[in-house]
């Protein structure tokens, strides 16, 4: 980076500030030398600088993961680093960062464009995101899984993408660290050059409306998600046919994410116990956000059938993958009560608070999903809806999560769903019994 422009993105006054918001030079990540962006590379447990050519990330502990891979390799001559290849296999989330070395002042770029080629040698069996920051805490990301897997093969490919992809309310780009992220899932090869963020701003690739994503129904895109999320979806069709069929309806249904698929799995013996004599659906798919719950819906799941309760639970993938506002993962949710009701007209339905996720009290995406519960809360009537936050029974006393209760610090184990289901069960009885 040349003193010049460091100059002028780390310009702190007036003055100095509206001569660069008029015509600001472009910020080129790549090609630069390798001491202007310390690059790393890793996945959510680890991570590891590419100070040479190459450089590998330690594998994640989980055992499902010990096959996995994530590695980066720059090109180039002498110290300028020309472009990057990032490589990652069998992970469902790695990352390739290009992080300044000193804090970047983005704001006179965001009528502006991110623009960068890349190279995709395999992606038939993963996806990427770019991701940039927008404040402390705060990374924004925009998926690239259509276009990239058709791009497989094809050699170079040049992609523009708005700044104003990465904006929402109250993001601050003044102090940014981060001003360009590739994220992988699955498995894949590419290589990225040409990375820069321009004032001008030109036609690249669209991205949803973040206003309205929570609420437009929408089928799960994500790499992990494509073989098995609609064949799940018609699996369960066919579990509330065969229950309807028998004579036995389900008297309760759980709708929500992976959370509340872990039913089937780590609170298996509690479902068998508790909620299977009730004949008991229970409609969770794990990487759902509200619109993905709202395109099932829609598409019969719940359709002729009565329950005497739904227990929804949903929206800490709302947070987690995209960290959206609050209002918007509430708006998601009213959205669902709506078609519930439309659906279930006589069904009561029990509101859960989100679940805790992250080891502190402090987590920011913990703090995120406390926001949400304060809005949601105001959706319960007492008639219709009845909201219930069991997440003191999840936590120490201290707030901390405990990995004995949430080995991830995000899904229950067994115990977890004990406790669970221990919590909402003078709640779930009291509206069982109610005429």
């Amino acid at each position: 980076m040349t003193k010049t422009l460091r100059s002028a993105l780390l310009c702190a006054s007036l003055a100095c500030a509206r001569v660069w918001a008029q015509t600001p030079a472009d910020l080129v990540i790549l090609p630069a030398p390798a001491a202007d962006w310390r690059i790393v590379v890793g996945h959510w447990e680890s991570q590891a600088e590419l100070t040479g050519t190459s450089v590998v990330a330690p594998k994640p502990s989980a055992e499902y993961a010990r096959s996995s891979h994530a590695g980066a390799s720059a090109s180039g001559s002498g110290s300028l680093r020309q472009s990057v290849a990032f490589e990652w296999k069998d992970l469902w989330q790695s990352n390739l960062r290009f992080e300044s070395r000193q804090l970047l002042d983005l704001r006179p770029y965001m009528g502006g464009t991110l623009e960068f080629d890349l190279d995709v040698a395999e992606l038939s069996k993963g996806a990427a995101k770019v991701k940039l920051a927008c404040g402390n805490g705060c990374e924004r990301a925009v998926s690239l899984i259509e276009p990239t897997r058709g791009w497989a093969g094809k050699g170079w490919q040049h992609v523009a993408l708005a700044m104003s992809c990465f904006v929402r309310e109250n993001s601050d780009f003044s102090q940014v660290e981060l001003p360009f992220s590739l994220e992988g899932s699955g498995s894949g090869r590419v290589s990225v050059s040409n990375v820069r963020i321009t004032s001008a701003a030109k036609a690249g690739i669209a991205c949803p409306d973040y206003r309205t994503e929570s609420v437009t129904p929408a089928m799960l895109n994500e790499s992990w998600s494509i073989d098995w999320w609609l064949p799940r979806h018609e699996q369960k069709l066919e579990e509330k046919r065969k229950l309807v069929a028998a004579g036995t309806p389900p008297e309760i249904v759980f709708i929500g994410d992976s959370i509340t698929q872990g039913w089937e799995n780590g609170g298996r013996e509690v479902w068998q116990q508790r909620y299977a004599p009730h004949h008991a659906l229970a409609l969770g798919f794990g990487g759902d956000r509200t619109e993905n719950v709202l395109w099932r819906l829609q598409h019969g799941e719940i359709d002729g059938i009565a329950p005497k309760v739904a227990v929804l639970m949903i929206g800490t993938n709302n947070t987690g993958h995209r960290a959206e506002q609050p209002e918007t993962t509430a708006a998601g949710i009213k959205r669902l009560l709506d078609e519930i009701h439309q659906r279930l007209p006589k069904t009561k339905v029990l509101l859960l608070a989100i679940f805790p996720r992250g080891e502190k009290p402090d987590d920011y995406l913990r703090r995120l999903n406390e926001r949400v519960n304060k809005l949601i809360a105001g959706y319960a009537d007492r008639r219709t809806v009845h909201f219930l936050d069991i997440n003191a029974a999840l936590l120490d006393a201290d707030g901390t999560l405990s990995r004995d209760v949430m080995p991830d610090l995000l899904h229950p184990n067994a115990k977890g769903y004990a406790i669970w289901q221990r919590a909402i069960d003078p709640t779930l009885q009291e509206l069982l019994n109610q005429p």
